[in-house]
């Protein structure tokens, strides 16, 4: 569906469920990073944000930023809403991570 997405005139995909069948990370980039703008898939938020410690938080928001940011085209955000029982340090590790390796050269 995302290459006739993109034919139609999409710009931006969100959300980026890197979870669901299809939505590896790694393959969105090389096969759609140079004509999509990635919205999201920053951490997971069913298994990582909820229940991950926060350095596999941190850990997983690097890796993230390092497939999906090269060569712009990344709005940094959790593949989807932050779940009710999300340890609060866990929320604070992704965003205090996402402000530190997230910043494109020469914006900040």
């Amino acid at each position: 569906m995302i290459p006739c997405l993109v034919e139609a005139g999409l710009d931006a995909l969100n959300p980026v469920q890197t979870s669901a069948a299809g939505m590896d990370p790694a393959d969105l980039k090389a096969k759609y990073g140079d004509r999509l703008t990635f919205w999201g898939g920053g951490v997971e938020t069913q298994s990582t944000l909820p229940f991950g410690t926060p350095e596999q938080v941190r850990e997983e928001v690097i890796e993230r930023i390092r497939i999906l940011a090269p060569g712009g085209g990344l709005v940094f955000n959790p593949v989807h809403n932050i779940q009710p029982n999300t340890p609060p340090e866990n929320i604070a590790a992704a965003y205090e991570t996402a402000l530190e390796f997230g910043t494109y050269p020469g914006l900040c």
